[in-house]
């Protein structure tokens, strides 16, 4: 039986352009997948280099200018559909389930967001949680397995009882190693809306 929900952020609520972010940084020099890069860009999402210091190392790395590289590196963000935070508001008043957020999120991206949302729907949607967990924020990033470890320990939540949604497989299958139940959401076929419907609950 299913007591706890943890849920991913982006592509699950807020939409994501993960096609056009990948050709902005390569517009710039910047490729995600690259042996050089993945270091940094996993470091900063765990928040073990600070935006300053992310900004600095592709100054001086690859000649880029700070304002292009945010806004190349926030071109991912797009909307966030009223009707989710609705569907997660309603869902955090029905007190069925203890709710979680856990989302590899770096500082520029929640920075973005809250200034483009506003702090009042932010917190709108913060509040729904229980807790809400950014990578840059708990130093661990997915598909990690201390980061699924440390949610659970640390909320005293048993793995058979609780489901993990996330849009990228390779999370899901860390999470589900652990004998957390999963469901893989694909964006543009799924939705989180349909939680009730795709799931056994």
């Amino acid at each position: 039986m299913i007591k706890n929900i943890v849920f991913d952020f982006g592509d699950i609520f807020i939409n994501l352009d993960k096609k056009r972010f990948a050709e902005e940084l390569q517009k710039l020099g910047v490729f995600q997948e690259s042996e050089e890069m993945l270091p940094i860009l996993h470091e900063y999402e765990k928040g073990l280099v600070s935006t300053k210091d992310f900004i600095i190392f592709f100054e001086g790395k690859l000649n880029i200018p700070s304002e292009k590289l945010i806004a190349a590196w926030n071109s991912i963000l797009l909307d966030f559909p009223e009707k989710r935070l609705k569907f997660i508001q309603d869902l955090a008043e029905s007190k069925k389930y203890r709710l979680f957020l856990l989302s590899n999120t770096n500082d520029l991206h929640i920075s973005w967001i809250k200034n483009d949302w506003g702090m009042e729907l932010f917190d709108a949607f913060k509040v729904c949680f229980e807790q809400f967990y950014l990578s840059h924020e708990v130093n661990f990033r997915k598909p990690n397995n201390n980061i699924y470890e440390f949610v659970l320990k640390s909320n005293n939540l048993i793995a058979e009882e609780t489901l993990f949604i996330d849009d990228t497989k390779e999370n899901t299958e860390a999470a589900k190693s652990l004998g957390i139940q999963v469901w893989h959401l694909i964006p543009g076929k799924d939705d989180v809306l349909e939680l009730f419907t795709k799931n056994q609950l």
